[in-house]
């Protein structure tokens, strides 16, 4: 079953889920280089999904191509243009995986030059306020402590020019403060990305009628808590009485967090052959008797 969190990925979930068409259109990548991106129009062509990580994701910068002040969202609001321009009237942006800490301003430029306005849903990664955004996000995207501090400030300054004051709010932080830019100039809802995408997809019922669930991600760490797939599937699988294996690329959680996740097990896999080592171990474990 596909499912995501906010991430990447997202949107082959909520297409599988509901059906629809993907539409390729040329965007601006992180440093302002043109790319092909797609969205989605999901059925009846009113709603459309778009991914950040379509035009402003970190995959599209090389290690020493990053540069957490220069990367913009324009791209991604260049895509909402593209999907309302296709007719839609409600966008659905999924904000994980982004190479920027603009703090949105790039994309609600994009949005104000082909002066769009339509309904947002933000479909959040993680709980990030605004203001922790460079702090916790920055050095992934090539931030050292001097210029965490300057996208601070920055941040800071979009904040007290923005219609509604973004800081101190919950998920403001995602893709570098995009959320919060959504929110604070657009009105946009908020919503944690893991449990929107497990409701789309109807996990609770499949998950109900199953003996046991396997998820995983690249990394279990403190960021799994905060909103990833991973917690709210053991989450709710724990509440339903049903086991909960987890394969992953490496497994940093502490004790306490483990416990506070509560997996059945984890099993750590970096290839096909460790895959499939990991699930022949969970179904061995999970033989009735």
């Amino acid at each position: 079953m596909p499912i995501g969190d906010g991430g990447e990925g997202t949107m082959d979930a909520l297409l599988a889920a509901r059906g629809g068409e993907r539409v390729e259109v040329t965007a601006d990548d992180p440093l302002g280089r043109p790319v092909a991106a797609q969205f989605a129009l999901l059925p009846g062509g009113r709603t459309a999904v778009v991914e950040t990580a379509q035009a402003s994701g970190l995959h599209h910068v090389g290690e020493d191509e990053r540069d957490a002040w220069a990367a913009s969202t324009r791209g991604t609001g260049e895509l909402i243009a593209a999907a309302a321009g296709a007719g839609a009237t409600e966008v659905i942006v999924t904000v994980g995986g982004s190479a920027t800490t603009d703090g949105g301003a790039g994309a609600i430029e994009a949005l104000a030059d082909a002066d769009v306005a339509v309904e947002l849903v933000v479909v959040c990664d993680v709980r990030t306020a605004w203001e922790d955004a460079p702090r916790v996000f920055g050095p992934q995207k090539g931030a050292d402590p001097a210029m965490v501090n300057r996208l601070e400030r920055r941040l800071d300054d979009l904040a007290d020019a923005a219609p509604r004051d973004p800081r101190g709010v919950a998920m403001n932080g995602c893709a570098g403060g995009l959320s919060g830019a959504f929110w604070a100039h657009h009105g946009a809802a908020l919503v944690p990305g893991a449990a929107f995408v497990l409701d789309e997809v109807g996990f609770n019922a499949t998950m109900r009628s199953s003996r046991f669930t396997v998820t995983g991600e690249g990394r279990l760490d403190e960021q799994t808590l905060a909103g990833k797939a991973v917690a709210e599937v053991a989450t709710r699988c724990r509440q339903a009485g049903v086991a909960c294996h987890a394969v992953v690329g490496e497994d940093r959680l502490e004790p306490f967090q483990a416990r506070v996740l509560d997996l059945a097990s984890v099993a750590e896999a970096t290839s096909i052959a460790e895959l499939e080592e990991a699930g022949a171990a969970i179904a061995a474990a999970s033989r009735p008797g």
